[in-house]
């Protein structure tokens, strides 16, 4: 009895000096924090969502007003949150080449094949993925895509009205994702998914699958938090979201013949840089004996393709979906700011023959102050997170960091901090008149995030 009571109080021993290892870290470097508790950290309510990552994260950073840094755990991780406008610019900006990784994925040689995307990847593959990647989201390939915006919200406006008609209360959500994922079909992948006209369309319900956890989901993403070690071969995307994509995606190529198509969507953007053979560029990692730095190669393999049209749907259909959603919400409650609204669009189609156009869009200067507004609100993105790729000490302080430890801007919780925004609650889309611009402070208005890593799609996300 002796024995099996001296093995259980041994093992109960090992594992809370294992599930609590680096909870001195901020008491070390002198940063406040709350207590934590073992295996957790800080993180039990997000562990059975009862708050979000961001809830959590937005809760911490409201808790010391007072404070430029607060420590907070993750599990074991420590991560600093960063509450001053100027660490912010350091850390996205101008200190990015100490903060390039995002740190998503503990493992980049993670075997899960739809991971490998742009938003989870770090170091080189990421610099010569963005390097070729961007200029599928430039303002001139928008404008080419922009009839194919038209043709959808032309069908969107007609169910709106048909709905209308029959007295219909409808799921505005829903019909905005419906139309963000037809508008990504077509401009993302030169086919008609058909989602407005069919609420069971397949890429509808790869859509809601991709955000609807089930409880494998749960249970697996909660192991890989907590023991990332252990997990790094169990799958973050679901396997069934994974088939239906690779499938998708491997359909699409074949019917191309692997062959860009003259369609001048991503896919074909993609296929252009597989057919010119490896990726090549500067490292961000790696430096010669000189200090000059190395230059890396990387194939686009059928997997990272699939990988990136992965995060282009996902990210897409709910970033734009959402956003307007809170904006129309926002114009709903405010009716004086929807008159407004709506007299400038009258007035705008009124100069172009009442035909929706690129340049069009581009006049609504109070329509776009709205979005902005509510964006600030309510954005898609509460958190940034980067992650320290060598040790650092911030400027003006005694703090040094050390190699991977996360760095958070809890953008949501600055967009809606008084230090910045008069009456940070309340829905006021005069704040992004052009006269005000100076009113906003730097690198605290962040629906897009900011500096290299910033979101590759803002110009898509504000035009549809």
């Amino acid at each position: 009895m002796f024995i099996i009571l001296s093995i259980f109080v041994t093992l109960v021993f090992v594992l809370y000096v294992y599930g609590t290892r680096n909870f001195n870290y901020w008491k070390k470097k002198g940063i406040k924090h709350d207590k934590p508790y073992p295996f957790v950290g800080n993180a039990f309510n997000q562990l059975v969502f009862k708050d979000t990552i961001t809830d959590f994260f937005v809760d911490i950073y409201r808790r010391y007003p007072e404070e430029r840094f607060v420590g907070v755990y993750m599990s074991n991780d420590p991560i600093l949150i960063v509450r001053d406008p100027k660490d912010v610019q350091r850390v996205l900006i101008s200190d990015f080449h100490n903060f390039y990784p995002r740190g998503v994925l503990k493992h980049q040689d993670e075997p899960d094949p739809l991971v490998k995307h742009l938003f989870a990847l770090d170091g080189d593959l990421w610099k010569l993925l963005r390097q070729r990647m961007t200029p599928a989201f430039t303002t001139g390939k928008l404008r080419a895509m922009f009839p194919l915006i038209i043709e959808r919200a032309e069908k969107l406006q007609l169910l709106l009205a048909d709905s209308a008609r029959k007295n219909e209360e409808i799921d505005v959500k829903d019909f905005l994702a419906r139309y963000a994922t037809d508008f990504i079909g077509a401009c993302g992948f030169g086919i008609n998914m058909d989602a407005l006209q069919d609420k069971n369309s397949i890429f509808r319900k790869l859509g809601l699958r991709i955000f609807k956890a089930n409880f494998f989901d749960i249970v697996r993403n909660t192991l890989k938090l907590l023991f990332p070690k252990l997990t790094k071969y169990v799958a973050t995307v679901p396997p069934d979201v994974t088939k239906m994509t690779t499938h998708l995606v491997s359909t699409i190529m074949a019917e191309r013949n692997y062959e860009p198509s003259g369609r001048n969507d991503f896919i074909d953007l993609l296929l252009e840089v597989k057919k010119k053979g490896k990726m090549i560029g500067e490292s961000l990692e790696k430096k010669n004996p000189d200090g000059s730095p190395v230059i890396v190669e990387q194939e686009l393999d059928d997997l990272l393709i699939a990988a990136q049209v992965f995060v282009f749907f996902a990210a897409g259909f709910e970033t734009s979906s959402s956003t307007s959603s809170f904006t129309l919400h926002q114009l709903a409650f405010h009716p004086e700011n929807q008159e407004k609204c709506q007299k400038e669009i009258d007035e705008v189609l009124k100069r172009y023959d009442d035909k929706l156009s690129y340049d069009a869009i581009k006049e609504m200067k109070y329509l776009k102050q709205c979005f902005f507004e509510s964006m600030r609100i309510f954005p898609s993105v509460g958190v940034l997170i980067r992650k320290s790729a060598s040790k650092y000490t911030f400027p003006d302080s005694d703090l040094t960091i050390d190699e991977n430890v996360q760095v958070m801007v809890i953008n949501q919780a600055m967009q809606l901090d008084e230090r910045f925004f008069d009456e940070p609650e309340k829905f006021i889309p005069e704040r992004f008149d052009p006269e005000n611009a100076n009113n906003i402070p730097n690198h605290v208005f962040l629906p897009f995030g900011e500096g290299p890593r910033a979101c590759i799609g803002k110009i898509i996300n504000v035009v549809i």
